[in-house]
């Protein structure tokens, strides 16, 4: 099974897209990007769906494949939850963990809160289906929920968020071990001419669910000291997200911008 898992990841995230944009109500997934184009969030849950599915199946064990289910579903869940509500005016006004958090001391819970709860809750459980002491599984939870949202930070352009999970999960599904993260870029893979093209945009759904399955990837991978320090990478680039633009520095930096606009139309 491991070994056809990103095929099998590839086959239903591309059913799951043709499904969703046959249905009549697909025309409320319809978004306007950074370049005016329209173009639709199917794109999400059906990354979410194959993501989930190829890690499951390349995960190796029960309790490996049940975490995969918990990441990759549930934080596609509620990041589809997030792109459809999120889109209000009342909810675009809020801006940041700390505007959720004065919204919901208002007695408003936001969509955006609802996602934060929902990836970290998703993390949790993962991680103690991995097992281990509860630091590790403290650790581990943290891994998964923080490259979640570096992948989200990251999906500002067509393309960007898959190119990032692909370098970040590539050394990842090499050896034994590896299909958890081979299953999980199956389906990036599949999906990423139309991302690059402009026709679907992956949204919180998507991208949260394949950084949350990379995540898991990586903690299933690593140990206390590992953890920690992919922990501490990640809370340090979430930090400088809050300072600095991603797209700036990469737009300023010559290699960063030619592997960011590499395929796109």
């Amino acid at each position: 099974m491991r070994r056809t898992a990103p095929g099998v990841a590839a086959l239903t995230a591309r059913t799951v897209l043709a499904w969703i944009r046959r249905d009549p109500r697909a025309a409320a997934l319809e978004r306007t990007n950074f370049r005016g184009r329209t173009v639709t969030l199917a794109g999400g849950p059906a990354l979410a769906a194959g993501a989930t599915v190829g890690a499951a199946l390349g995960a190796g064990s029960a309790r490996t494949a049940a975490a995969a289910v918990a990441a990759g579903a549930v934080s596609g869940a509620v990041g589809f939850y997030d792109d459809l509500i999120g889109n209000r005016p009342e909810q675009k006004a809020v801006k940041g963990f700390a505007g959720h958090l004065g919204a919901l001391r208002e007695g408003h819970v936001t969509s955006g809160l609802v996602k934060i709860a929902g990836v970290g809750a998703a993390a949790l459980v993962a991680s103690a289906l991995l097992g281990g002491r509860k630091r590790d599984i403290v650790l581990g939870a943290g891994v998964i929920a923080g490259t979640a949202n570096l992948v989200n930070l990251l999906d500002l352009r067509p393309g960007r968020a898959i190119k990032a999970g692909t370098v970040i999960g590539t050394p990842l599904s090499l050896g034994a071990g590896g299909g958890l993260a081979a299953g999980a870029l199956g389906a990036g893979a599949a999906l990423l001419p139309d991302d690059l093209g402009e026709e679907i945009m992956l949204g919180d759904a998507g991208a949260n669910a394949l950084g949350a399955l990379l995540g898991l990837a990586l903690a299933a991978r690593t140990g206390t000291a590992g953890r920690a320090v992919a922990l501490t990478v990640l809370a340090g680039l979430t930090a400088a997200s809050e300072k600095i633009s991603f797209t700036k520095v990469i737009q300023e930096t010559p290699w960063l911008r030619r592997l960011d606009e590499l395929g796109r139309s």
